[in-house]
């Protein structure tokens, strides 16, 4: 497939657009800002979303969900996009022959192709996003000229040449191409769960301010060590604050270790993703290596401590933190740039003290 019949942001009716980043937290993240600036630009155009159904919550309330139903409502239940459509993966890797994997990608297929784009954008740059992407039968479909796996780039009509640093500069880059016009980082708008809302009522004392911490990571390498949180925790504790650690569940054995290094000071918080945006959302502080939560709260403008190694801030920083919103970024000179993925924190993670850590969280709040 070639240009013919495409026609941008100069002329023609409205587009029809599928963003393609099928996960995880903080890709989903790093992909919002251009659509957030697509979403003001164009808000006559129609805007999808192809997505593990998990991460869905960062484009629609749960309780509000109906996937690529309905009209865009532009509005706190569903903010930057017109819906969405549930690429299961998860499901797929646990049974990839089975009956439920292949009505499953047949009813995703069906759903591509009932949509009709004008332009689909693959943003993950993964064989199976570009293969989603290239399901939906649009008449452009456009990704990286060097994408995260080189074969993805075979499935594409256009390669766009990345020249920035920052991905959620190159998400503009790449978004800005495809829609042939210029893209600048939008403010995102996370949506409003009304039920977690009230649970997080419930959750959350009103008689003084909380600091959140979310002490994991996608590998080892990135995270800094659980007793080193418990230790900051103990701090803020002493400091008047409420700590709550972040757990994927209630059996979180890495939010107890940091629990019981705190001396009592902090909580382990179980909760879903709709759940995290709440208490993110109320938090005065939030702590955290490079993850999604981190960046969470990046996109919900609240302050923020961010604990970096292996990976560089420079490309996967936080964004706006110390410019538009307060937040720091602290990484050691020796820390080297690696995404292999080990098991044992880097060294120059470790390098980052329990004091530096407190009293740059500590001068943020104003203490």
């Amino acid at each position: 497939m070639g240009d013919q019949g495409f026609v941008g942001s100069d002329g023609g009716p409205p587009l029809r657009v599928l963003i393609v980043r099928v996960g995880a937290m903080g890709d989903v993240l790093h992909a919002m800002p251009a659509v957030a600036a697509l979403r003001e630009l164009r808000p006559d155009w129609g805007i999808r979303w192809a997505i593990e159904p998990r991460w869905s919550p960062l484009l629609a309330a749960e309780t509000f969900n109906q996937p690529f139903v309905g009209t865009n409502r532009h509005d706190l239940r569903m903010p930057l996009v017109d819906g969405w459509l549930p690429v299961e993966t998860r499901e797929w890797k646990k049974s990839p022959f089975s009956r439920a994997t292949a009505t499953s990608v047949l009813k995703l297929r069906s759903g591509l192709r009932t949509g009709h784009f004008d332009v689909a954008v693959d943003m993950q740059g993964l064989i199976r996003s570009a293969v989603v992407g290239r399901m939906a039968s649009a008449a452009h479909f456009v990704g990286r000229q060097e994408p995260r796996e080189t074969v993805a780039r075979l499935f594409y009509d256009e390669r766009v040449p990345i020249a920035s640093t920052h991905v959620v500069e190159q998400g503009c880059e790449l978004l800005g191409a495809a829609v042939k016009t210029e893209l600048r980082p939008g403010r995102v708008t996370i949506p409003v769960d009304a039920a977690a809302e009230a649970w997080c009522d419930e959750v959350v004392s009103d008689e003084k301010p909380f600091v959140v911490m979310a002490p994991t990571a996608g590998w080892g390498a990135k995270e800094w060590p659980r007793e080193r949180y418990g230790a900051v925790a103990a701090a803020l504790g002493k400091a008047g604050y409420q700590v709550l650690i972040n757990a994927a569940s209630p059996g979180d054995g890495t939010a107890a270790a940091v629990v019981k290094a705190s001396n009592g000071a902090a909580r382990a918080i179980p909760c879903s993703i709709p759940e995290m945006i709440a208490l993110w959302r109320r938090a005065s502080l939030a702590i955290a290596g490079d993850t999604g939560p981190l960046h969470l709260a990046a996109a919900l403008e609240r302050p923020l401590v961010g604990i970096y190694g292996p990976t560089d801030p420079t490309r996967t920083g936080p964004y706006g933190a110390g410019t538009v919103f307060p937040g720091r970024v602290l990484r050691d000179a020796s820390s080297v740039t690696d995404h292999a993925r080990r098991s044992a924190p880097e060294a120059g993670l470790l390098r980052i003290s329990v004091d530096q850590v407190a009293e740059t969280a500590l001068e943020i709040l104003g203490k």
